[in-house]
């Protein structure tokens, strides 16, 4: 069986949307731990244009705030068609709808209007939804291999570039890895990988292919236990150049590459983006505590695959639904997983932002290269401190 999954550079316009979103959230959140936001992105040539509904006290400079997460990416002035300095910003915020907030809003406010109590344990989901979490056995981060792989190539054609270790690159680019699987479902070998990279006019697209292939591509494979064999495709920028990229070349939008962030479609996908949203929208913490939970679930040898299903309602703190599929690798049955999950992980709303800490500046750096497996960060969702529990 052969499994294909993606990934993109930061530098994509996709990404790029995503990134400014969470670094606004971000910057809400330090200031204002309650901060409701649902902050979207639009890049195009020579424009970023930031709208939604944000409900603080704080205030952020949210142009400043795009200028940066531009710049940082790398689109500063080297001909590249996007400018931090030199493309516009337009800022279109408003505040959430009361209809919402009334189902939402478990505190209550003195005289003044400051919050003097909040009950995280009836706070109600701010959305209605399905998210689903998953894991495996395949990589140490209990992730499939064709996404894990995905990702880390495209983090080394970022640092790459940064580094300056291939020369003419620019900061968009692409990923793509189809893995070879035995008959037992195991991963066996690689059987393709192609990438897309941005770059200079003047790069020869031969140079350019063994360069990414010698540095970026046979080491990523390396540090995962593989190789390029003698089978293994290798493709790099299969229409010969990429030159025009970035904002200039395609439009970015928050929220367009929820399969990048997931699971690479290994597992289903309820279709509520993760980006720009605070916590109390349940498609960015319920994703986060089916991840935590599916996670656990392998680590503590229950299951070898395992996908966890949680479905809410606006308003209501209590998922309407919880389900679990181990895809016939479980230990024990599935419907005992399910009580033990109940047992030992509490899936209301407020109660995953406290288990979890989420409402912490801790969103732009998953806004590129994944939120889930992330031996790079410490993430809460990523934590395995509850196998323990559930193993009785």
């Amino acid at each position: 069986m052969l499994f294909t999954s993606e990934s993109v550079t930061e530098g994509h316009p996709d990404k790029m949307a995503d990134q400014i979103s969470d670094a606004v959230l971000d910057a809400i959140l330090e200031k204002d731990p309650r901060g409701r936001v649902a902050c979207e992105t639009l890049l195009t040539n020579g424009i970023c244009f930031v709208a939604g509904e944000i409900t603080t006290d704080a205030y952020v400079d949210i142009a400043a705030i795009a200028r940066n997460a531009i710049k940082d990416i790398g689109y500063t002035g080297n001909g590249c068609g996007f400018d931090f300095e030199a493309s516009g910003v337009a800022v279109a915020i408003k505040e959430q709808s009361s209809d919402i907030a009334q189902g939402v809003d478990s505190f209550k406010k003195n005289k003044g209007g400051k919050i003097v109590k909040e009950d995280l344990e009836n706070l109600g989901a701010g959305d209605q939804g399905l998210m689903f979490g998953y894991a495996c056995d395949e990589t140490p981060e209990l992730m499939p291999l064709p996404i894990v792989l995905s990702h880390r190539l495209c983090e080394k054609l970022s640092a790459v570039r940064r580094k300056n270790i291939i020369k003419g690159l620019r900061p968009d680019g692409k990923s793509q890895v189809t893995v070879e699987y035995d008959d037992a479902g195991r991963p066996k070998r690689i059987h393709t990988v192609l990438i897309a990279a941005q770059h200079n006019p003047e790069v020869k697209s031969a140079m350019l292919k063994k360069e990414i292939t010698n540095k970026v591509i046979a080491p990523t494979l390396k540090e995962y236990g593989y190789k390029i064999d003698a089978k293994t495709k290798i493709y790099v920028n299969t229409t010969g150049k990429f030159v025009t990229g970035g904002p200039q070349g395609d439009t970015g939008l928050t929220g367009r590459k929820i399969i990048v962030d997931t699971y690479g479609g290994m597992a289903r996908h309820g279709g509520g983006a993760l980006s720009g949203k605070d916590p109390s929208k349940v498609d960015r913490s319920g994703c986060y505590a089916a991840r935590w939970v599916a996670k656990n679930v392998v680590a503590a040898g229950l299951a070898t695959k395992c996908e966890v299903q949680i479905a809410y309602a606006i308003g209501i703190p209590e998922p309407l639904s919880l389900s679990v599929d181990t895809f016939t690798t479980g230990t024990i049955p599935d419907a005992e997983i399910v009580k033990r999950i109940a047992k030992n992980f509490d899936l209301r709303p407020g109660m995953i932002i406290k288990n979890l800490a989420l409402r912490r500046p801790i969103y732009r750096q998953v806004a590129a290269y994944g939120h889930f497996g992330r031996p790079d960060l410490n993430l809460p969702w990523e934590k395995t401190s509850q196998a323990k529990n559930l193993k009785t």
